[in-house]
C-alpha cells in the first residue's frame, strides 16, 4: 500500500510537471489574428507621403495622379457621361414617364411651358438642389443619385428641354 501510495504522488508530480510545460510551450505560440484587423492596422501606419524625385520620381507622381483621377472617375455616375439622353434613360425615366411626384412626363409641352419660360438656369438649380413646388410636386436633388456631377444634371435638364420644344 506504502508504494501504491508512493507512485500515485509520483504520477500526479508528473502531471501537473507536464502540464506546466504544455502550459508555457502553448502560451509562446502566436494567437491567430483576424485579417481585418491587420488591414486596419496596415493602412493606420502606412506612410501618408512620399518623396519623388528627378525622372523615376515624375514618373512615380504621373502614375499616381492617373491612378486618382481613375479612381474619382469610377465614383461618377455613369462613368463620367455627360450625355442627357444616358442619364435619363438610367435614372430620370422613372418619374418624368410617369409623372411621379407631379414631375412634368418628358415632350408634355403643356407641363414643360411654365417650366421653361423660368429658365434653364433655374430648372437646372432646382434639379441639383431639389425643389418642392407649391402644388405639391417634388424633384429629390440630383435626382437620387448623389453621384452625379452638377455638369450631367445640367445636360441632362438641356436635354429634356429641348425635347419639350
Amino acid at each position: 500500500m506504502r508504494q501504491f501510495s508512493w507512485l500515485t504522488a509520483g504520477l500526479s508530480v508528473l502531471a501537473i510537471a507536464l502540464m506546466v510545460l504544455a502550459y508555457t510551450i502553448y502560451s509562446h505560440i502566436p494567437k491567430e489574428q483576424d485579417p481585418a484587423v491587420a488591414k486596419r492596422t496596415e493602412a493606420r501606419i502606412a506612410p501618408v507621403g512620399g518623396v519623388y524625385a528627378g525622372d523615376t520620381g515624375r514618373a512615380a507622381m504621373q502614375a499616381a495622379q492617373e491612378a486618382a483621377a481613375k479612381a474619382a472617375a469610377s465614383q461618377v455616375a455613369y462613368g463620367g457621361s455627360t450625355d442627357g439622353k444616358t442619364i435619363y434613360d438610367n435614372l430620370c425615366h422613372s418619374c418624368h414617364t410617369a409623372g411621379v411626384a407631379g414631375a412634368p412626363k418628358l415632350g408634355d409641352k403643356g407641363a414643360w411651358g411654365s417650366r421653361i419660360a423660368e429658365g434653364a438656369a433655374v430648372l437646372v438649380k432646382h434639379a441639383i438642389e431639389g425643389y418642392t413646388g407649391p402644388d405639391g410636386n417634388h424633384m429629390p436633388a440630383k435626382g437620387g443619385n448623389p453621384a452625379l456631377t452638377d455638369e450631367q444634371v445640367g445636360n441632362t435638364v438641356k436635354w429634356m428641354i429641348d425635347q419639350a420644344k
